[in-house]
């Protein structure tokens, strides 16, 4: 496989394999999605709003009548979903390839998700961990599963302060709360890589930013939607740093994906460093026993070889 200018024609076919992408209905996910259905994978496209899944679902169909897709609710800001839409996947299959997880929320005005917690950091971070905790028993049974999780260039910003992870000690900073669930995001990463390879797993995790790219995560501000004028790049683009993560077949895990461009804003998918705060141990082995604590179940890596068949 080439390293130089890497795209969707270095994926090879993926015929039986399984694939969530969470938040599929458009931007980098929906594209994300409509690739990996392109080479042949089964994909579910897992989303809040089941009319837009649908409608992602019969634009992918429309391109390739052979993709198998199926659209499943999941709601990342509410525990109880996240819980029944696990359930209803495994009830339905028996191997989990490939966890993207792509959704998110940015940069909105302050809320808080079903459970109480902060929106940004309750959606980005938490419901992700919940999802992946929940469908963990089936990335164990599958050779070579892997987790992608989609941070950002704005971890670069974030600090978890476990003292005020709600905000509600100190004004609250939609930037500040976005940095802070993508920095969780690259701890999660990380840590959950550790702990499967400490457990002799086949399993890896990686994450991925899609630099600048033009998608609906930007409607909250002016200045945003006029970057993507100037900045952004199309999200056919965007895409490569998360299905890079998800598929070269070189990365060992905690590889970090993005953009090769001057300042990662873009360009083709290359492995990129992110800061030193997101490579600390402590921090991140915190967060997952909080994680843990605040979804209401013990994720718990154990040694648990895959054995199902490639």
């Amino acid at each position: 496989m080439k390293h130089e200018n890497w795209n969707d024609k270095d994926i090879a076919d993926q015929k039986g394999k399984v694939v969530i992408v969470t938040g599929s209905s458009s931007g980098i996910g929906y594209e994300a999605a409509r690739v990996l259905a392109n080479k042949n994978a089964e994909v579910i496209i897992a989303v809040r709003d089941l009319d837009k899944g649908n409608a992602a679902e019969a634009k992918i169909v429309a391109q390739n009548k052979n993709a198998i897709i199926k659209v499943m609710k999941l709601d990342l800001a509410d525990l109880a979903s996240v819980k029944s839409f696990a359930d209803e996947f495994k009830g339905r299959f028996s191997r989990l390839d490939r966890l993207i997880n792509n959704a998110g929320v940015m940069i909105p005005p302050y809320s808080k998700t079903v459970d109480g917690f902060e929106l940004q950091f309750g959606t980005n971070h938490l419901g992700h961990f919940a999802l992946t905790s929940q469908l963990f028993a089936l990335l164990a049974q599958t050779v070579e599963a892997r987790v992608v999780n989609v941070s950002s260039g704005a971890h670069r910003i974030g600090k978890i302060a476990f003292d005020d992870l709600d905000w509600s000690k100190r004004g609250y900073s939609a930037w500040g709360a976005y940095g802070m669930s993508k920095i969780a995001n690259l701890y999660f990463t990380y840590e959950l890589d550790r702990r499967a390879k400490a457990a002799g797993m086949s399993l890896i995790a990686n994450a991925a930013h899609p630099g600048w790219t033009a998608t609906e995560l930007q409607r909250n501000t002016l200045l945003a939607r006029l970057g993507n004028y100037i900045f952004a790049q199309d999200v056919s683009m965007g895409a490569l740093p998360t299905l890079r993560a998800a598929i070269d077949p070189h990365t060992q895990g905690s590889d970090y994906f993005g953009p090769s461009g001057l300042m990662e804003i873009c360009g083709y998918p290359v492995k990129v460093s992110s800061n030193a705060l997101s490579h600390d141990t402590e921090i991140a082995a915190r967060l997952w026993e909080v994680s843990e604590s605040l979804t209401g179940g013990e994720f718990a890596v154990t040694g648990k070889i895959a054995a199902a068949s490639s």
